[in-house]
């Protein structure tokens, strides 16, 4: 094999940290020469329940190819991305240009390329600064805005939304197994998946949660008789959500319609992101009433779980009363946040060889 011309093989060892959903890493790489390479994405759509219409893996992208773009700034370099229009959504090609610029700086965001992570445990519940909040909102830049839910009360609203959405993602036969092949068990890290000791529970919850799961029958039959969802619902999602400094939404101009606005959404989604970092602030994402809440509003069927589309629809209606209704369509990001300690276990990346496609 030959080896990876530089300044690429820096580049790509630090872009491989962008965050993806449950760590799919939906990319592999072609480098052409020493300034050119091609990204070749995908999206889990044909078998991911969360992944609807790849929009979650296209944001995934986009926050790929701004970790590439900061990356590339520490040599001087300038990225530039053109999608090939050739390419299905499914799975888009961009051409990746590095273009040497003797004006560019290193980005301030650096750094925090590979300490940022998802801190699934509970915060602190310290206020955010207005100069934090500020940093923030400069960071997703003027397409987009941030929405604070601050407070015990609206973090009790969000709190309890979150733990009545995790009821139906814990129940779905669809989600079961997804959630079966993206946990690493006996592990605080994993290339590839989600470390079972990084998702919050306690370790008699972890242990029974990994005997519950060897089969669907198993997890139904202790959801239904026993309401085997509620302590890690109370672990997962109600304590955390009650203990952080906020919730939050990344709120989009116009409602995102093509690949390139979720792109677009995913760059600013990692600025915001690795901001957070460099102000000593912890995060988690929590999109699932966001992507539960469309599958409703579009009416659209995505489980065969009796009631799963009308408890959809009551938490699209409850979501888009939080985010004062109009702004439900435009919602691209749901997360919390708060000072904390760093996660103890985490998901780490493939190595940038297995990441190369020859």
């Amino acid at each position: 094999m030959q080896p990876t011309p530089q300044p690429i093989a820096d580049i790509l060892e630090l872009a491989r940290w962008a965050p993806s959903g449950d760590n799919t890493q939906p990319w592999r790489f072609e480098i052409l020469d020493e300034y050119h390479l091609i990204v070749h994405a995908f999206d889990t759509r044909d078998h991911c329940i969360y992944d609807l219409d790849g929009h979650p893996s296209q944001i995934s992208l986009g926050a790929l190819l701004e970790t590439l773009a900061i990356a590339a700034s520490a040599h001087g370099l300038r990225a530039e991305f053109r999608r090939n229009p050739g390419s299905p959504d499914t799975h888009p090609d961009y051409l990746v240009s590095l273009i040497p610029d003797s004006q560019l700086s290193p980005d301030s965001l650096l750094p925090f390329i590979k300490q940022r992570s998802v801190q699934r445990r509970s915060m602190y519940t310290i206020a955010l600064t207005e100069p934090q909040k500020k940093a923030l909102q400069s960071a997703v830049g003027n397409h987009y805005t941030v929405r604070w839910f601050e407070g015990w009360m609206q973090r009790w609203q969000l709190a309890n939304l979150m733990f009545d959405n995790a009821k139906l993602r814990l129940t779905l036969p669809e989600a079961y197994s997804v959630h079966r092949n993206i946990i690493e068990w006996k592990a605080r890290f994993s290339e590839d998946r989600v470390p079972d000791q990084a998702l919050g529970l306690d370790a008699m919850t972890l242990k029974l949660m990994r005997w519950v799961m060897t089969s669907w029958q198993r997890v139904n039959f202790f959801n239904t008789y026993l309401a085997g969802h509620i302590v890690p619902r109370i672990e997962m999602d109600l304590l955390p959500g009650l203990f952080c400094a906020a919730h939050f939404a990344i709120v989009a101009d116009e409602v995102p319609m093509t690949i390139d606005h979720y792109v677009a959404t995913g760059r600013a989604v990692q600025r915001f992101w690795l901001t957070a970092t460099s102000l000593g602030l912890q995060l988690q994402p929590e999109m699932t009433p966001v992507i539960f809440s469309r599958y409703a509003r579009d009416y659209r069927v995505f489980s065969r779980l009796t009631g799963a589309m009308e408890t959809a629809t009551h938490f699209g209606a409850r979501l888009s009363a939080l985010l004062h209704n109009d702004a439900v369509e435009r919602a691209v990001f749901l997360g919390r946040i708060g000072n904390g300690r760093l996660a103890a276990s985490r998901s780490l990346r493939l190595p940038t060889q297995k990441l190369l496609q020859l």
